[in-house]
């Protein structure tokens, strides 16, 4: 399946977390392209100098915060009670792509694709 990144999964690769790098490079031999978006990208990105984290995002899709998904996340956010917007887009893209959410931040997630209808599997890091 596939795998969308939140800040968490790209936190631990930036920090050389064994466990996410093993799991991102299986996710590549089978052919998968991970997902993450740019947003969760501008959460974690403090300085050139973070080599791991670019090498990490070398291998994934980073998807847009589209104007086309403004009205999507803010009817989801709305529907939760989640004020994080940058984690609502995070799982539209996820329910989107069919694919689950690697995540450090089980708690505001759950309560996100608590009201979607076919919600993404939620995979903690």
């Amino acid at each position: 399946m596939t795998a969308v990144y939140d800040a968490g999964a790209l936190i631990a690769a930036d920090r050389s977390d064994r466990r996410m790098w093993a799991d991102h490079r299986a996710r590549l031999e089978l052919g998968e392209v991970p997902l993450t978006t740019a947003p969760v990208v501008a959460q974690v990105s403090r300085s050139g100098r973070q080599a791991q984290l670019r090498r990490f995002l070398r291998g994934c899709e980073v998807a847009p915060f589209a104007a086309e998904d403004a009205h999507a996340v803010g009817a989801l956010a709305g529907k939760s009670g989640v004020s994080d917007v940058v984690d609502v887009h995070l799982v539209v893209l996820a329910h989107r792509a069919g694919a689950g959410v690697v995540t450090a931040d089980e708690g505001d997630l759950l309560r996100i694709v608590s009201v979607v209808r076919s919600p993404p599997p939620i995979f903690p890091t």
